[in-house]
């Protein structure tokens, strides 16, 4: 059951202790259900703890569209490489909320179109507070070295395609226009970051959410009980 999952994952975030924030990552590719896991824990610990819970969508920081110029737009090199904002990531989200860092922060630059600018004005985390950030790509090179804890989704790619194209194809004008996105830029986008990064590997837990109602955690940190959902 996912109740049981998400106390066993609160159990981890809550485990981890850093003089500043704890900033935790939400991975995964397309349609893994990052944002839902995300959002599902951060009202586990809320409920479950004092500490404040900030909650960032990664998708928030994206490069402006006329500033993704490395590569062809539809290429899957462009969506891996330069749809998102990792200064931005990292300088006004990540930095402050790690050592040394100035505790003032901001949730999102621009909407998740990258075509309007966002009006979030900074905030200012306590030292304790607890960080849920969801997004692809999150332990990239540039960003991996500033997560306390790392969570993958993992669903197969058949299963990205599939969902995928159910959820996009009403923005997307069909669902032939979506499956082909899907085949021709994300999937193989995420295809070289699982092949390069091998996040699956290196994440400190990961949530195995192919059936979605009953996901299950095939690896977590040494010394935590097995309460895996079945």
């Amino acid at each position: 059951m996912r109740t049981v999952l998400l106390q066993t994952l609160a159990d981890a975030v809550l485990e981890v202790e850093r003089p500043h924030p704890v900033r935790v990552a939400v991975d995964g590719c397309s349609a893994a259900g990052k944002t839902t896991l995300a959002d599902e824990l951060a009202v586990v610990l809320r409920a479950r703890t004092d500490r404040e819970i900030i909650r960032a969508d990664i998708d928030y920081f994206k490069l402006a569209v006329e500033l993704r110029t490395a590569y062809p737009v539809d290429s899957a090199e462009s969506y891996y490489l330069d749809m998102w904002d990792l200064d931005a990531i990292r300088s006004r989200l990540l930095v402050p909320l790690g050592p040394g860092g100035s505790r003032r922060y901001t949730t999102g630059l621009r909407d998740s179109s990258a075509r309007e600018v966002l009006d979030v004005p900074e905030a200012t985390a306590a030292d304790d507070a607890v960080l849920i950030a969801d997004g692809a790509f999150l332990q990239r090179p540039e960003l991996d070295a500033h997560w306390d804890l790392r969570i993958f989704v993992h669903i197969g790619f058949d299963e990205v395609l599939r969902r995928g194209t159910a959820r996009d194809q009403q923005w997307m004008d069909s669902a032939a226009a979506a499956e082909h996105r899907y085949r021709t830029r994300y999937i193989p986008g995420e295809r070289m970051y699982v092949d390069q990064v091998r996040p699956q590997d290196r994440a400190q837990l990961v949530v195995d959410n192919e059936d979605f109602a009953n996901p299950t955690i095939t690896r977590q940190p040494k010394g935590q009980p097995d309460r895996r959902a079945r």
